[in-house]
């Protein structure tokens, strides 16, 4: 297969990240299938890139006229079947569990044709944990993306089976529709700017399992010295703390260290409260209009709501 033949994008699971990715490749001229298990998630992805589309519009990033053809390009299903069917490429964004990711390649790979190129967006896992279960191996690697509204970065990254030529292709592919690939040389838990994110996240987590400071003069101070709008608390909003937890817990419940259990359960106490982030309107912060983003918040002039001058 080369580049160009790929035209009908698989995208597994209908997430954050997932619907991002739909509607990235719907824009650039891709058929795109958005397959999940429930409804529900499917009608709330059709309500994030319908609103996330107009507001591309607004921007003057896309015109009405392609906006509406970028809509029609994405059909969403819950059958595995009709969702493989003319697949060129699959991207996977189920959750992090090996296990779950080999089980759902394996269903697709009885379903794709046998040309089907398949790629996961893990996180924090790496390809060859499950690249036997997808019963393609030589065709299989790691297709990872960023935040697509603001960032069009990705990570390419084979395992020791993936054929040189498929990691050519899905490079050629990314460059053809507007994403700009970074191919790592081999397998590497986080890739690159993940594995340098992570350890930010984990030591601000520390800090603040450990009761060294508060979490907003954590960020402060990040914030401060760097020059940057957000911190790492910030960022985990973002992110949603339920998928920084399911990354912390995975790997201390292999490490058995003691500091990543810590964070671990400092993170899941948020998690079971279901103060997950932006996404649930409160996490760290409270959305919208978060306190980090208010006027002297670095200079620790913000005051609360009701406070006096």
């Amino acid at each position: 297969m080369k580049a160009a033949d790929i035209r009908c994008i698989l995208v597994l699971g209908a997430g954050t990240m997932g619907r991002q990715i739909a509607l990235h490749f719907a824009l650039r001229g891709c058929d795109v299938v958005l397959y999940d298990l429930e409804d529900a998630v499917l009608k709330q992805a059709a309500a994030f890139i319908r609103k996330a589309t107009a507001g591309l519009v607004r921007q003057g990033r896309v015109t009405e006229r392609e906006a509406e053809e970028a809509l029609v390009r994405i059909r969403a299903t819950t059958d595995a079947a009709q969702a493989a069917d003319g697949a060129d490429l699959v991207s996977e964004s189920v959750p992090e569990d090996p296990v779950l990711k080999g089980k759902v390649f394996s269903l697709f790979h009885g379903l794709c044709p046998a040309r089907t190129l398949f790629t996961t967006n893990t996180s924090s896992l790496v390809p060859s944990m499950f690249a036997a279960a997808t019963g393609r191996p030589e065709k299989f690697l790691a297709l990872h993306f960023h935040d697509l509204s603001y960032n069009l970065v990705v990570d390419v990254m084979p395992h020791p089976g993936t054929d040189r030529e498929a990691v050519r292709v899905v490079r050629e592919f990314c460059e053809r529709t507007g994403l700009i690939p970074i191919v790592l040389k081999r397998e590497h838990p986080g890739y690159l700017f993940n594995h340098m994110f992570m350890a930010l996240l984990g030591a601000a987590q520390t800090l603040a399992a450990d009761d060294v400071a508060a979490i907003e003069d954590i960020d402060r101070a990040w914030m401060g010295v760097f020059g940057m709008p957000i911190g790492p608390f910030g960022l985990m909003d973002r992110v949603g703390i339920d998928t920084a937890w399911k990354i912390v817990d995975y790997w201390a419940s292999k490490t058995r260290d003691p500091r990543a259990l810590k964070n671990a359960a400092f993170l899941k106490s948020r998690v079971e409260r279901g103060e997950l982030g932006q996404k649930t309107g409160r996490g760290f912060y409270a959305y919208p209009g978060p306190r980090f983003t208010k006027p002297g918040f670095v200079e620790g002039r913000v005051k609360e709501e009701g406070e006096g001058p």
